[in-house]
């Protein structure tokens, strides 16, 4: 190193001290120490050695003329030229221009708001010679500072270090949601059988007494015509119980109970439907069927005058994993419910809002797109709408905007992977703020 004791004014602005960074994912240059120390190129090449002496951290200069950006010299390459042979002679006191134009080398130049991951890739993907060359970074001023390249690998490998730990608390965290759907879909399917063997005797003998008493009903017809003129203790017994009205009531407390065994019947078959959280291979099922089973869960969650309008068109079976499709379709429903319900206490507390009637709204369909056909299966509601900066963070693991308790932003994450890995399909979302929202399933058909 030389020993010089020339004296020398430089800006040397952001020297960093620590690594003590907050970094994230989505940090860029700009969260990282970086140098600015600026010389112009009129300055001799010693003035150069003389500031690299009193800062042993700098990893290089930006030269300037006249103030306006240049190009830049690093410390290793200002001492590898200045050492070689007849070095000093040549550029130690002449100006540090006729070094820099001598020894001119490509440099990097970024953006602050480059990402630290792309910088790292892009920094690494230099010529073997250049790749320990610091970064020059442009900031938003329009000034350009310098970043040590070792510094940036030391923030790309702490991020590297919180992606990992982010992977193993999202897979950890998935497993457990996986765990407890595939519990919850073994006692749902246990609590459905339980029910349905029952209901299933009840149903039959339903059915026989319906016909049995058809069949009194018609001997009773046959007894009046055979024999019109009654005997005074029938007619009197026929007016004690209201005969005429008892048949009608009779008939239609049977009609209701089998209209109720059909109601408990469809729950228990949807229950079924809902639980096969745990299947290893896809089956051909009934997307519409599986929508259906769906909505009889939630009927209690229709009660409070939110409608349910269904476009179903033609679809084929589809190749699915049906349980797991119905837990999507259960976490969109429930989304769309929960943002209705909340929108209409909101409306409430408003005095002049004008008439509006809470509404989700189903549509199946096959669409083509990309060159295949695909069953789109699209979920909408008519409340406030999600705004663009959440959509592009909606199936984001561990994102969500519910309070603290009610939402663990695991919800959407889930169903984007159930339907894009499981399904090989796409989950897209489409909103207006203050108007809709539409979360569409594309499932591929053979």
């Amino acid at each position: 190193m030389f020993n010089l004791r020339a004296s020398l004014e430089l800006s040397v602005l952001h020297m960093p001290e620590t690594c003590t960074w907050n970094l994230s994912l989505k940090s860029t240059l700009q969260d990282l120490p970086l140098y600015n120390c600026q010389i112009e190129l009129t300055q001799q090449a010693k003035e150069v050695a003389l500031t690299f002496e009193k800062n042993p951290m700098l990893p290089g200069v930006i030269l300037t003329r006249q103030g306006k950006f240049v190009g830049m010299i690093s410390r290793r390459l200002f001492f590898e030229k200045v050492n070689c042979r007849y070095g000093l002679e040549m550029f130690f006191k002449r100006p540090i221009e006729v070094l820099y134009q001598f020894s001119k080398k490509d440099i990097l130049l970024l953006q602050s708001s480059k990402l630290i991951v792309e910088a790292a890739q892009e920094s690494l993907d230099r010529s073997a010679e250049l790749v320990y060359d610091p970064i020059v970074v442009q900031t938003e001023d329009q000034t350009y500072r310098l970043l040590d390249v070792h510094l940036l690998m030391v923030a790309q490998s702490r991020i590297h270090q919180i992606t990992n730990k982010l992977l193993q608390k999202e897979t950890k965290s998935q497993l457990i949601q996986t765990e407890k759907m595939a519990s919850l879909g073994r006692i749902v399917a246990e609590v459905a059988h339980e029910i349905r063997n029952p209901l299933n005797y009840i149903w039959g003998n339903l059915n026989f007494m319906l016909s049995y008493f058809d069949n009194l009903l018609e001997l009773m017809s046959a007894y009046e015509e055979e024999l019109p003129e009654q005997s005074p203790r029938i007619t009197h017994i026929k007016e004690e119980i209201e005969f005429d009205l008892l048949k009608e009531e009779l008939l239609a407390t049977l009609e209701g109970m089998r209209f109720g065994g059909e109601q408990l019947l469809k729950i228990a078959n949807g229950l079924l439907n809902f639980s096969h959280m745990d299947e290893t291979k896809p089956v051909k099922k009934d997307i519409h069927e599986c929508v259906n089973s769906t909505l009889l869960i939630l009927k209690n969650r229709f009660k409070d005058g939110i409608e349910v309008v269904k476009n179903y068109g033609e679809l084929p079976l589809v190749s699915c994993y049906s349980g797991q499709l119905s837990q999507v379709f259960l976490n969109l429903l429930v989304n769309a419910l929960d943002s209705l319900t909340e929108y209409a206490a909101d409306r409430e507390i408003e005095t002049q809002c004008p008439p509006w009637q809470p509404k989700i709204e189903i549509t199946t369909k096959v669409l083509q797109a990309e060159e295949r056909n695909w069953a789109a299966i699209c979920i909408a509601d008519n409340g406030p709408g999600i705004s663009p900066e959440i959509q592009e963070r909606i199936f984001d693991t561990f994102f969500t905007t519910k309070p603290a308790g009610k939402g663990t932003g695991m919800g959407l994450a889930i169903c984007n992977q159930i339907v894009t890995e499981k399904h090989g399909g796409k989950l897209n979302v489409r909103s207006q703020p203050g108007q809709n929202t539409e979360f569409e399933i594309l499932l591929p058909l053979a």
